[in-house]
C-alpha cells in the first residue's frame, strides 16, 4: 500500500490565496472590523439596557436620582457664568446661556475622551465572558453620555425661558451638531480605549489634557471678547481656534443660542471627523482581536 502524503495546511486554510505565496490574517481586515461594528449595532436591546442601567446603578437609593447630574451642572454653570460676566463685563443674559450649553456639550466630549479611554478595562468581565462585539461596550458608553447630556439639557430649556432667543429652523443645525458628536463619540472611545488598553498610561495622561483643554475652549470665556480688545489679544483669539474642540462646541452651542455658524466651523469638524473614523477603522482592524488578552 502506497504512503499517502499529509496535507499541507496552507493549502487547506488558503486555496486561493497559494498561488500568490500570501497569507491573510482575516482577523485584521477591515470586513471584519466593519463587522464588528454592524454586529454591535444589531445588539443596540443590550447596550442601551447596559447603558441605562449603569446611571440607575450610579444614583440607587438616591431621592433625585439622575437629576443630581442636571443640579450639579446648573450650579457649576451659575456660579461660573455670575463670576465670568462680572470680570468679563458681559451682561448676565448675554454670557450665562453661553457658558451653560458650553459646560453642557463639554460634558458629552471630556466623558467620551476620559472614560473612553478605560470602556474597556472597565468591562474586562464581559468581554472575556459575554460573547458580544468589541463596540458594544463603545455604543454603551457614548448611550450613556447621551443620556447624561439629555438631562443637562433641561436646563437650556430654563434658560430660553428666562432669557428668550429667537430661535428659527437654524435650531435644526444644532441636532445634526449633536449627530456629529455621537459619531465622533463612537470613534474616540474606540481609539483611545483600545490604546489605552495597551498602554496603561495613556488613560491618566488624557486625563490631565482634557483638564488642561477645558481652559484653552471658550466655554467660561469668549472669542467675540478677545477680539474687541485688538492688538496682540486679538491674534491670540485666532490661536485659540487652533482648538479642534472650539468648532464641535460651536456647531451646536450656536443654534442653541440662535446665532448663526460660520461655515468653516464645519468643514474643520467634518475633517477632523474623517481623519478619526480613519484612525479608528485602522485599530480597530489592527488590534481588535487582540483587546480580550490585553484587558
Amino acid at each position: 500500500m502506497q504512503d499517502q502524503p499529509f496535507p499541507d495546511p496552507a493549502a487547506a486554510t488558503l486555496p486561493d490565496e497559494r498561488v500568490r505565496g500570501e497569507i491573510v490574517n482575516d482577523s485584521h481586515t477591515f470586513r471584519r472590523a466593519v463587522a464588528d461594528l454592524r454586529r454591535g449595532l444589531s445588539q443596540r436591546e443590550l447596550w442601551l439596557s447596559l447603558g441605562w442601567q449603569d446611571i440607575k446603578q450610579r444614583y440607587r437609593r438616591s431621592t433625585l436620582g439622575p437629576l443630581w447630574i442636571t443640579i450639579a451642572t446648573g450650579v457649576m454653570a451659575t456660579a461660573l457664568g455670575l463670576l465670568y460676566s462680572i470680570l468679563f463685563q458681559i451682561p448676565l443674559a448675554e454670557f450665562l446661556p453661553h457658558v451653560t450649553v458650553g459646560l453642557i456639550l463639554w460634558g458629552f466630549i471630556s466623558g467620551c475622551i476620559k472614560e473612553g479611554s478605560e470602556v474597556f478595562i472597565s468591562n474586562e468581565g464581559l468581554i472575556k465572558q459575554l460573547p458580544s462585539a468589541l463596540s458594544v461596550h463603545v455604543y454603551r458608553l457614548v448611550w450613556r453620555q447621551f443620556l447624561f447630556l439629555c438631562h443637562n439639557l433641561v436646563i437650556w430649556v430654563v434658560l430660553m425661558v428666562i432669557y428668550p432667543r429667537p430661535l428659527g429652523w437654524d435650531l435644526l443645525l444644532a441636532v445634526l451638531g449633536l449627530a456629529v458628536l455621537l459619531l465622533n463619540g463612537v470613534w474616540v472611545a474606540m481609539l483611545f480605549g483600545i490604546l489605552a488598553t495597551r498602554f496603561r498610561d495613556i488613560a491618566p495622561l488624557l486625563d490631565s489634557m482634557v483638564q488642561l483643554l477645558f481652559y484653552m475652549t471658550p466655554i467660561v470665556w469668549t472669542t467675540q471678547t478677545l477680539y474687541e480688545q485688538g492688538g496682540q489679544i486679538a491674534d491670540r483669539a485666532r490661536i485659540a481656534e487652533l482648538n479642534p474642540l472650539y468648532h464641535y462646541l460651536e456647531i451646536v452651542r450656536a443654534p442653541m443660542l440662535g446665532e448663526p455658524v460660520a461655515a468653516y466651523h464645519w468643514w474643520i469638524v467634518l475633517g477632523c471627523t474623517a481623519v478619526g473614523l480613519l484612525l479608528a477603522f485602522a485599530a480597530l482592524r489592527r488590534f481588535r482581536a487582540r483587546v480580550p488578552y490585553w484587558v
